[in-house]
């Protein structure tokens, strides 16, 4: 299993109390170990970040006063950063942020004002515009807590790229856009189960599928997906805790490994990750194992290069957790558990 290589990652935060702001570790695979775990941006809840394919630039989203927006850092040979520039404005800060592989456009995702954002990058240094497009999304979901009005949380990029695509839990939809003329223009939608809060959404390597990991109802919904049009048809619903768990679950973050074999989804409350095998023919997912997340409120995980291990954060708990993965069952064995990061929320590696 080890290859005697070490990756560098990343952790966005919360900063309602002990958090700095984003932090870096280190995994050694031949110690099985994360180690150096140290602050290397301090900035305001930074807590979704994406890294661009080239390795050079991290972005994240940032608050700051009562302004909200993105953060843009050059990310030197040792991994360090250092601060190009911030597009701001009045209001929330963006929950999720997305960059595409040219380094050309940034989408982000606002929890609080139902909005998705496009930015563009405007020279080879990496540096944001400020906001060129903002779609608002309109409507409610029947969850009268949650879903009071749309909650934009997810914004990415398709496989291809030719679309980006949106999730809003507070109205269930997955909605389709394209970017035309520095605009974002919906091509499509489609509304999910009401209740379910869809929360965020991983495609398939083959393109034909895609699975969106709800909040409110803790399950998976397996989609199909056509890349010529953007549209989405769903497949099945799966849940992703005990049928005789009746206490407070909200389904976080979801994965998958790179050969598409194995989707990952993590679940607050009940604080577990649950394994599914994917079947490749029909997209559909069977349970393999729900494992502890050896922590409290399982906010996201990540799969390292070498897929490999697994990294998971612990929000509640201030903790980061490494599991070695099997590649060929999926299952996964806790050998970490201790590892500090106040209010950790998002894990990404820089790519191999």
């Amino acid at each position: 299993m080890n290859s005697n290589q070490k990756f560098v990652g990343y952790v966005g935060t919360y900063t309602k109390s002990e958090s700095k702001g984003v932090y870096q570790f280190t995994l050694d695979t031949e110690k099985e170990r994360i180690t150096d775990v140290k602050p290397v941006a301090e900035l305001g809840n930074p807590t979704y970040l994406a890294i661009s394919e080239d390795n050079k630039n991290l972005y994240a989203v940032v608050k700051e006063g009562n302004l909200g927006g993105i953060s843009v850092f050059a990310i030197n040979e040792n991994g360090e950063l250092q601060k190009l520039n911030d597009q701001l404005i009045e209001g929330a800060s963006p929950c999720h942020i997305s960059v595409d592989s040219k380094k050309q456009n940034i989408v982000t995702a606002n929890y609080h004002k139902g909005t998705i954002e496009l930015y563009k990058i405007d020279d080879e240094n990496g540096f944001a515009s400020v906001a060129k497009s903002v779609m608002q999304h309109e409507g409610t979901g029947p969850n009268k807590e949650r879903q009071e009005k749309p909650h934009a949380h997810y914004s990415g990029y398709t496989l291809n790229e030719k679309y980006v695509a949106a999730i809003d839990l507070g109205i269930d939809q997955l909605v389709t856009y394209k970017i035309e003329d520095n605009s974002l223009v919906e091509v499509s939608s489609l509304s999910v189960k009401p209740g379910s809060g869809p929360r965020h959404i991983t495609f398939h390597p083959n393109g034909k599928f895609a699975y969106i990991m709800t909040e409110l109802s803790s399950e998976v919904i397996a989609l199909q997906f056509n890349e010529e049009n953007g549209s989405f048809t769903e497949l099945q619903y799966v849940s992703t805790i005990p049928s005789d768990f009746t206490e407070n679950n909200q389904g976080s973050a979801i994965h998958i490994s790179k050969d598409g074999q194995f989707v990952y989804a993590g679940n607050r409350g009940h604080n577990s990750i649950a394994v599914f095998s994917v079947n490749q023919d029909t997209g559909k997912l069977e349970l393999v194992e729900i494992t502890s997340s050896e922590g409290n409120w399982p906010r996201d995980f990540v799969l390292d290069p070498s897929e490999n291990y697994l990294v998971g954060s612990n929000e509640m708990s201030g903790t980061l957790v490494l599991y070695s993965r099997n590649n060929t069952t999926g299952k996964l064995t806790a050998i970490q558990t201790d590892v500090q990061v106040p209010e950790a929320v998002c894990v990404k590696f820089l790519n191999a």
